[in-house]
C-alpha cells in the first residue's frame, strides 16, 4: 500500500466563549451539527466588543467559560477562519480545564487594538436580542467563502445583518390573502441569488422559475434585485398644534435621474438595523435627524414601495410630538455625512405642498393622506390632555 493511503487526517480542538457557543450559529458556520462540552479558560475574560455585536475575550479575569468542541477536521477550521476573520480574530493554542481534565485547543483572539472591551459578556443577553439574526446572516456569510474575501464581507457585515433582520420579518408577518394568490412549496424554484455587486447596497441577480395562473412553470428567467433591507419613515405630527416635522436633505436618487432640485422634502426615515425592530429604528431615527423625542408612535401604512425590484420594505408611522415654535433647526449624524434642515408646517400647508408637487417622495405622500384620514381622531384624544401654553403658535 502507497504512503498516499496512510496519511493520517489532522483534527484540531476548539474553545468558543461567545457567540459560537450559540448552537444554531455554530451550526451554519461549520455545515454540520458536533458535540460540544463545558470548558473554562482561566486567567481571561470575555466582554463586549465596544460598538459591536459579539465578544471579546481578553488577558486577565476570573476565568472565561464556553465550550470546548473535539476533533475537527480542516474544512472544519478553514471554515471557522474564514468566518473569524471576518472580524480579524486569529487563534492561539491555550490550555483548558474541562471535567475529564487539563485540555490544550484552539481559540480565536481579536487582533490587537482591533476592538475594545466594553461591559461582561452575557451569551443569554446576546441570544435574546441577536441570535436569530446572526445565525441567519452567518448563512449569508458562508455563502459567500470562495467567492469573497472575508475582509470585504466584514465591510458589509451590518448591512448583512440588516437583511437578515429584513427577511425573518417577512417570514414571520402575516398578511391578508383575500385576492393575491396564496404561494405553494414549488411555485418558486431555483431562487438562490448572486450578487453581482455588493457595497453598503448590493444587486443581486435571480435565475428562477415561478408558476404561471394557469398552473403551469415558467421557463427559466433572469431577474435582478436591488437589495437595502426594510426601512422606517415617521412623520412627526403634534395633534394640539396640527402641524407636522418635515426634513429636508441632498438626495441621491434624484441627483442620479438628473433632476436639478435634489434636495428634498421627507420625514425622519432610515434603515432597521439587525437585532432592531422597526418601532425602535423609528424612535431612533427621528431622535437622530430632528432631535424629537415622540410621546407615541402609531403605525401607519406598510408597504413595498418598488417591488418589480427592490427588495425594500417601508414601514411608516405617525409619531405624536409636542412641537413648539423653536423645534425645528439642523441635524443628522455627523459619521454618516448628513446635512439635514427640518421645518415645522401646518397641516393645510402639508397638503396644498403635496398638491402642488413640492412634496414629492411618496411615502410622504401616503403618510400626509394617512394622516388627513386619521387627523380628527388624534386630535380629538390630543384634546382630552392638557394643551401646552402656546398651542396657538
Amino acid at each position: 500500500m502507497g504512503s498516499a493511503a496512510l496519511e493520517v487526517k489532522r483534527v484540531t480542538d476548539f474553545f468558543f466563549y461567545g457567540t459560537l457557543c450559540h448552537p444554531p450559529l455554530l451550526r451554519v458556520v461549520l455545515g454540520r451539527e458536533v458535540g460540544a462540552e463545558p470548558a473554562r479558560l482561566a486567567g481571561h475574560g470575555v466582554h463586549w466588543a465596544e460598538g459591536g455585536a459579539f465578544p471579546l475575550i481578553v488577558e486577565g479575569g476570573a476565568g472565561a467559560d464556553g465550550v470546548l468542541v473535539r476533533g475537527l477536521g480542516a474544512e472544519d477550521a478553514a471554515r471557522l477562519d474564514f468566518y473569524e476573520a471576518g472580524f480579524d480574530f486569529a487563534t492561539r493554542d491555550v490550555t483548558l480545564t474541562t471535567a475529564a481534565g487539563p485540555c490544550t485547543a484552539r481559540v480565536y483572539f481579536p487582533a490587537p487594538g482591533r476592538w475594545q472591551p466594553a461591559k461582561p459578556w452575557s451569551l443569554a443577553d446576546w441570544a435574546a436580542k441577536w441570535g436569530d439574526v446572526a445565525t441567519a446572516a452567518a448563512g449569508d456569510f458562508m455563502a459567500q467563502r470562495g467567492i469573497v474575501p472575508a475582509a470585504r464581507l466584514w465591510a458589509r457585515y451590518g448591512m448583512m445583518l440588516m437583511r437578515a433582520g429584513a427577511r425573518l420579518r417577512a417570514e414571520a408577518e402575516e398578511v391578508p390573502l383575500t385576492l393575491r394568490r396564496h404561494a405553494a412549496p414549488g411555485d418558486v424554484t431555483g431562487g438562490h441569488g448572486r450578487q453581482v455587486y455588493a457595497n453598503y447596497f448590493a444587486v443581486e441577480e435571480f435565475d428562477l422559475r415561478f408558476r404561471h395562473f394557469d398552473g403551469a412553470i415558467s421557463g427559466e428567467v433572469n431577474r435582478g434585485v436591488f437589495v437595502g433591507g426594510d426601512a422606517v419613515m415617521v412623520l412627526p405630527y403634534d395633534p394640539v398644534r396640527d402641524r407636522v416635522l418635515l426634513i429636508e436633505q441632498f438626495r441621491m436618487g434624484p441627483h442620479g435621474r438628473g433632476d436639478p432640485q435634489p434636495w428634498i422634502l421627507e420625514a425622519p426615515a432610515g434603515r432597521v438595523d439587525g437585532g432592531e425592530t422597526p418601532e425602535e429604528a423609528a424612535r431612533r431615527e427621528v431622535e437622530e435627524e430632528a432631535g424629537i423625542t415622540l410621546d407615541a408612535l402609531v403605525p401607519a401604512l406598510h408597504s413595498y414601495p418598488s417591488p418589480g425590484a427592490v427588495a425594500e420594505y417601508l414601514y411608516t408611522y405617525v409619531g405624536l410630538a409636542d412641537l413648539p415654535d423653536g423645534s425645528d433647526g439642523t441635524g443628522g449624524l455627523h459619521a454618516e455625512a448628513e446635512d439635514i434642515r427640518s421645518h415645522l408646517v401646518p397641516f393645510d400647508r402639508l397638503m396644498a405642498m403635496v398638491d402642488s408637487g413640492e412634496v414629492n417622495t411618496s411615502p410622504v405622500i401616503l403618510l400626509a393622506y394617512w394622516l388627513a384620514r386619521n387627523r380628527e381622531r388624534l386630535r380629538s384624544g390630543a384634546a382630552a390632555r392638557p394643551g401646552p401654553a402656546d398651542a396657538g403658535t
